[in-house]
């Protein structure tokens, strides 16, 4: 079973032999056997790769997630085929019932405002903790009355300041931007995997979004990338390895204690099969300590 994340921050040379990256830096050479590797994140814009190693990359279904000139996420590499019954995984997703639907974003958000009030009364906010539970239980179907938007503005000017926007550029928001990617992009990388699609969501509807159902199976867990920075376990120097090392931490998911990384891989089959199905016991929801 792949299980490492590997991060590239300099200028090198990434080649393929005998189901080996090599890694060629000067002098220097490193390998690592492709089997062990889930996720190649590389962060630096003077990196070559050969398309050889591209190409047994795709066959193993390793992602490859490149970074700008900023090292911020811009892009990644995914097979085109990642299941033997695509089309019929693709009838079956344009198929899912809207009620399923519907049932299911209004857990995902309830699920997703609990661990936002669990961060807030971790940082002492009490009456907002209160506040933010109480729009919890007025989520209804398909959230339609917009709880999630008010928590969210509730939460971050809580947590931040009354100044504070999503959509500025500053410290937090890098680290919060970045911290959402690398989850993000695990999501994609299952998605692909049980062969379905990430352009067609259960909200999130954006025609230029080519991960709208990732974008929906996220959001209970972008408070937990938020802990990161509130508990100041990131900083400028460090955020990059400790997200990607984040996908390596313990969780609970189904009354198990396994890694998140492979925690994220039950999580999204559960939510997959119940859209399939409609049997609300398939849903299950990551744990992890805030």
């Amino acid at each position: 079973m792949s299980f490492r994340s590997i991060i590239i921050n300099s200028r090198c040379k990434l080649d393929y032999s005998l189901n080996y990256m090599v890694i060629h830096k000067g002098l220097e050479e490193k390998r690592i056997l492709l089997d062990e590797i889930k996720i190649i994140c590389i962060n630096s814009t003077q990196v070559s790769l050969t398309c050889a190693l591209i190409s047994e990359c795709l066959k193993k279904k390793i992602k490859i997630i490149f970074s700008d000139e900023k090292h911020n996420p811009n892009g990644e590499i995914t097979p085109y085929y990642n299941n033997y019954y695509t089309y019929r995984k693709f009838k079956e997703q344009i198929n899912f019932k809207d009620d399923f639907k519907y049932i299911l974003w209004q857990k995902i958000i309830k699920s997703k405002i609990n661990n936002q009030a669990i961060n807030l009364k971790n940082a002492g906010f009490d009456n907002e903790y209160l506040v933010l539970q109480q729009y919890k239980n007025e989520v209804e179907l398909d959230d339609k009355t917009n709880r999630e938007g008010i928590a969210a503005k509730i939460y971050f000017k809580t947590l931040f300041g009354e100044d504070f926007s999503r959509s500025e550029y500053c410290e937090e928001n890098i680290y919060l931007d970045y911290g959402y990617s690398i989850i993000l992009s695990a999501i994609n990388r299952i998605i692909k995997i049980y062969g379905y699609y990430t352009e067609l969501g259960i909200h999130h509807i954006g025609e230029s979004n080519s991960f709208n159902l990732s974008c929906d199976f996220i959001e209970p867990l972008r408070p937990l990338v938020d802990k990161y920075v509130l508990d100041g376990i990131v900083n400028i120097d460090n955020y990059k390895e400790e997200y990607i090392k984040m996908l390596e931490l313990k969780v609970k998911f189904n009354n198990r204690i396994i890694f998140l990384d492979n925690a994220l891989e039950e999580y999204v089959e559960s939510l997959l099969l119940y859209l399939k199905s409609g049997d609300l016991e398939r849903i299950k929801f990551i744990e992890y300590e805030l």
